[in-house]
């Protein structure tokens, strides 16, 4: 008793469970703070909603002035909130290795917060009205199922986190087929909240619970990378595996829920996550063929200058898409700006390897001439005006003025990342990454000094652009662990094949079975559970209500859901002439489904949010007595014309004309006296 109760309510003693949620590290901080601020945006939320009203249904001036600047305050609180948001999804820090001093920090990804669900009486209603059974007898399970979900709040940071999330992704196309009729409402609402926006999205059925599952598994998996120790060769492969399993999953639930209603789950958002997780990779990959040492010479200074470019190419990519109208919007300023700061870093590095290749290293009589002109023409996308690769390697001061133009880009680029590091607050908590850029910008400053001359004010040479190319390209891999096989916790049903959600059957009726000469007439097939057929319409079975079709459900006290044609006739076969009961139901024709209330995604912005948890009261605890009004404020997250902002819960683009890319103002949360107000509230 007292294991069962250590193990229920701290999980971690399990291992099947999650962390402790009362321990006090670093990560678990951060998302109490997360959970905290999210509650705090909802609440601001709803003030806003009633203002919003108070404001149409009053003809009072005075009152519309005293709402007014009541709406200016909770619009000013929600940009606070949205500031402190944006700056826990800029902590890094927190989730790097404690071991780390010389790594450039990497991003992860911070877990989505949900709000605890309570399946114990909407289940036992349904398995008492849809499956004729006590609801009772299946309390452990749904006990036991409760758990799992909580467990998956506070995951491990390893492989253990993964697999719990993965089994219970598992269960819930099972739980699904059990329980969610496309007839009838279970009264189960499944609240997430945005990720970068604090925005809560609340749906019926489980497309949101199984796509923000997908997506911590990858949050997961990224906070696993960013963990490993990237000072050996194993904790490098094992942060090269995590960002690429990341990618995979993010890519794998961006095409398999194409309508998820959170912004953070959005196609364009989705879009970049997966292109960061990848450039994560990649530069983890280039670190890993640096670890050893590299060589001093022209092959090898040649072979990581494209290493360096690719890495720089890719986070350019990223950084491209982050500044995208509407993900500029919402993605951290911290994000873009070290995108656009590796950027620089990592094309100033390729820059020095090349100036080091031609300043430190002369042809000689014994070097392979045609080798290295073949590999300098690989390095350039274009080459000097009037020049050729084996101009520059034969002519010792042509190969020098070319070296000290790639110092001289390179120098450029380290000021350039330093000067974009100062521009963001949230960078300069990093002095790592401060000194790592600082070292490296004085480094090509000393080998820019170490070839330095009295005809460089007259040397206009322009270093060429350098190719990127990589031996190992960092790519998307779908974990193995996203599926695992699990027992069906409510197997005691019966086969889902009979036994489900969509199928409708007669309640379980009692047949007397008296056999005569050794006939019961009737006869079985099929897999469990057994069916009726080729039924004697005049045996003493059928006069009992016996059917054609019928499944037999239980033969005396033995239940039979899952026997087999043989085990149920070893079951019949010593009848005696007082005869047996059994239990056998009839399917029934289902009818037609439902519409389902869901949300939507139309052109990458959303056209209807079921937003019910904005006006579910957290303290009415009876689904029963749940009730959900039609309003017409702020709530209808409609849509008619894509040119309107989304909703009023949606940031949307602020004006940016003359802002620099990396300078970006806080969004802002405007009156929706301007939008469309007609559609339903789910």
């Amino acid at each position: 008793r007292d294991y069962f109760l250590l193990t229920r309510f701290f999980p971690c003693i399990s291992s099947s469970q999650g962390c402790n949620p009362f321990a006090q590290t670093g990560r678990s901080k951060l998302q109490n703070k997360r959970a905290s601020l999210n509650q705090q945006i909802i609440k601001q939320m709803r003030m806003r909603a009633g203002a919003e009203n108070l404001l149409k249904a009053t003809s009072n001036n005075k009152v519309k002035e005293m709402v007014l600047l009541e709406l200016s305050y909770v619009n000013a609180n929600l940009q606070l909130l949205m500031g402190q948001l944006e700056g826990l999804n800029s902590s890094v820090e927190v989730y790097q290795n404690t071991q780390e001093t010389a790594n450039i920090p990497l991003i992860a990804l911070g877990l989505k917060e949900t709000k605890e669900v309570d399946f114990s009486t909407p289940f036992k209603d349904f398995i008492l009205d849809h499956y004729s059974e006590d609801g009772n007898s299946f309390e452990d399970e749904i006990a036991d199922l409760m758990d799992l979900r909580q467990a998956c709040r506070t995951p491990s940071r390893n492989e253990a986190g993964v697999e719990l999330f993965a089994k219970y992704y598992s269960h819930l196309p099972l739980m699904e087929s059990r329980f969610f009729s496309p007839n009838r409402q279970t009264g189960i609402f499944f609240t997430w909240y945005d990720s970068f926006t604090g925005v809560p999205v609340c749906q019926q059925n489980l497309s949101l619970e199984k796509a923000s599952i997908l997506f911590n598994m990858a949050a997961l998996y990224s906070q696993i990378g960013t963990r490993s120790n990237r000072q050996t060769i194993v904790g490098l492969e094992e942060a090269i595996s995590s960002f690429q399993k990341a990618a995979g999953i993010l890519n794998h639930l961006k095409e398999t829920f194409t309508h998820t209603p959170s912004y953070d789950m959005s196609p364009a958002m989705l879009s970049m996550l997966i292109r960061m997780m990848l450039a994560q990779a990649q530069e983890c990959l280039f670190e890993k063929t640096a670890l050893p040492g590299i060589r001093n010479q022209f092959y090898s200074l040649m072979k990581m200058a494209q290493e360096a470019a690719k890495v720089s190419e890719t986070y350019d990519q990223v950084h491209q898409s982050m500044i995208q109208t509407p993900i500029k919007d919402n993605v951290p300023l911290f994000w873009s700006t070290m995108s656009q700061v590796k950027t620089n870093h990592y094309r100033s590095m390729a820059h020095y390897f090349v100036a080091s290749a031609l300043l430190d290293h002369q042809l000689g009589p014994s070097d392979d001439e045609d080798q290295q002109e073949k590999t300098l023409s690989q390095v350039y996308d274009r080459l000097p005006e009037g020049r050729s690769p084996l101009d520059i390697l034969k002519n010792k001061e042509e190969r020098e003025r070319i070296g000290k133009a790639h110092i001289r880009r390179a120098i450029l680029g380290h000021e350039e990342a330093l000067r974009i590091y100062g521009l963001c607050h949230h960078l300069n908590k990093l002095e790592v990454l401060e000194d790592i850029l600082k070292a490296s910008h004085q480094r090509s400053l000393n080998k820019y000094s170490e070839s330095d001359s009295e005809e460089e004010f007259t040397d206009y040479t322009e270093a060429p652009d350098i190719i990127s190319k990589t031996e190992h390209k960092a790519e998307m891999e779908v974990p193995a662990t996203t599926k695992v096989k699990v027992t069906d916790f409510f197997q005691r049903l019966g086969p889902l094949s009979v036994f489900s959600a969509k199928q409708r059957w007669t309640a379980p009726r009692t047949i007397r079975l008296c056999p005569e000469d050794r006939d019961l007439g009737f006869t079985l097939k099929g897999e469990s559970p057994v069916q009726v057929v080729s039924l004697d319409p005049l045996c003493p079975a059928a006069a009992d209500g016996l059917k054609e079709g019928d499944y037999i459900v239980a033969v005396g006290d033995t239940d039979c859901k899952w026997s087999s044609v043989s085990e149920v006739m070893r079951l019949l076969k010593d009848v005696d002439e007082e005869g047996i009961d059994i239990q056998v139901v009839s399917m029934m024709e289902s009818n037609p489904p439902m519409p389902t209330k869901s949300a939507t995604f139309c052109g990458n912005l959303p056209k209807t949010y079921s937003m019910i948890c904005l006006a579910y009261d957290d303290d009415d605890k009876n689904p029963k007595s749940r009730k959900v009004t039609k309003k017409s404020s702020f709530l209808s997250w409609g849509l008619k014309n894509k040119l309107k902002s989304a909703s009023t819960l949606s940031l949307p683009t602020a004006d940016h004309s003359g802002a620099l890319p990396w300078n970006k103002p806080c969004p802002t949360f405007p009156s929706s006296s301007s939008y469309n107000n007609d559609s339903s509230l789910y």
